[in-house]
């Protein structure tokens, strides 16, 4: 369903009991609902929860916020890195953050357990900051909390190379499917592999709902442009679950370790033959994980 959020529409679907404990799940930047395993939200609606899953703005079935001053052409915006020049962006994180508040309001939920992953984990740090009176508690999967330039390696050659690397062009069925399962061979869970038939199917139904190259690189101009959250984060004062996987090639776990060590009374938990993609096979562990927190620390 669509509805009205922060002044743009957003795709939403709801599984679980109606009456069930609100918990909304926040992608990463280039992802849309769809790439959220069924076990996963199969796992959370059958542990009692009203599970709540969103396209993020500019992918998907989510609107589409195009700017004249913002390019989304990928070899535009490497010519402006390459050129030193400042990228800019016509919307960030903190932006994306009070989507999912609109979303929040738009559905009359006024608090929510919220799990984000990669630049949903950012997103929902931010939420963390400015808005922890709508959180009954936050799991922080896979993501940063330190400015981007700091993630890529701080120098300029490093930042290039993560831009490169996030940007993506106009592609066919065929050539998304393929990158598709190269991404799960470089970025996914070792220990928790998922088949490559079923990742060419969910890379089929993404397609069809819209993977737009453009959208998806604005998103990366969002991320690039994120603030340090350091400072804020030793202010909050919330249940606070951070999980990385002990595999992640893109961002390694001592970034997790790091949103952890600032958040006041938070829990670290490391998973072993994780990387930086929740497959089907490592779903029942988040789920597992993310319940036993709640129980223990939000319920």
């Amino acid at each position: 369903m669509q509805i009205e959020a922060n002044g743009i529409k957003l795709e939403v679907e709801e599984h679980g009991p109606r009456d069930g404990v609100p918990l909304i799940l926040i992608r990463g930047q280039g992802s849309q609902l769809v790439h959220w395993p069924n076990a996963l939200i199969e796992g959370f609606a059958g542990a009692g929860f009203r599970t709540i899953l969103f396209d993020n703005r500019d992918v998907g079935l989510s609107q589409r916020c195009p700017s004249d001053g913002v390019p989304g052409n990928a070899d535009a915006i490497l010519e402006l890195v390459r050129a030193g020049g400042e990228l800019p962006a016509l919307y960030g994180i903190m932006d994306m953050a009070e989507d999912v508040i609109g979303l929040m309001d738009a559905l009359r939920i006024e608090r929510a357990h919220v799990l984000g992953i990669s630049m949903g984990g950012a997103i929902l740090q931010q939420i963390c900051i400015d808005h922890p009176n709508r959180l009954l508690s936050a799991t922080i999967v896979m993501t940063a909390c330190r400015p981007f330039e700091e993630v890529a390696g701080g120098d300029p050659a490093a930042r290039l190379a993560m831009i490169e690397n996030l940007l993506v062009r106009p592609r066919s069925l065929q050539k998304y499917s393929d990158e598709q399962v190269a991404e799960h061979a470089k970025w996914g869970s070792p220990g928790y592999p998922m088949p490559e038939a079923e990742i060419r199917a969910m890379a089929e139904r993404a397609y069809a709902r819209g993977v737009d190259d453009e959208g998806m690189n604005r998103q990366v101009l969002a991320v690039s442009k994120a603030p340090d959250r350091r400072p804020a984060l030793r202010k909050v004062s919330l249940p606070c679950l951070v999980i990385h996987g002990s595999d992640d090639k893109l961002l390694p776990p001592q970034l997790g370790r790091e949103i952890a060590a600032h958040i006041p009374e938070s829990e670290f938990h490391e998973v072993e033959g994780m990387g930086h993609i929740i497959t089907p096979a490592l779903s029942p562990v988040i789920v597992e994980t993310v319940s036993d927190f709640i129980n223990r620390r939000a319920a």
